[in-house]
């Protein structure tokens, strides 16, 4: 019978998450989705976005214009 020897304390190769780290990184995905998704379904933010994206609009058709 052959008897190898072990090598007490060896460290495992680590290459990606474990189970609890993709779960910690599901929920923190989720949470954040839900988040936006609040923010971008928000009336006044939509207003804002718009109005911001109108200056935009306009500022370069001012510098393509030449004016």
């Amino acid at each position: 019978m052959a008897v190898g020897w072990v090598k007490v304390g060896a460290r495992r190769d680590q290459r990606g998450m474990t189970t609890a780290e993709y779960a910690v990184g599901t929920v923190a995905t989720v949470s954040m989705v839900g988040v936006l998704i609040g923010i971008l379904n928000n009336p006044d933010f939509s207003r804002i976005l718009w109005e911001i994206v109108k200056a935009i609009i306009q500022v370069i058709l001012r510098v393509v214009a030449g004016g």
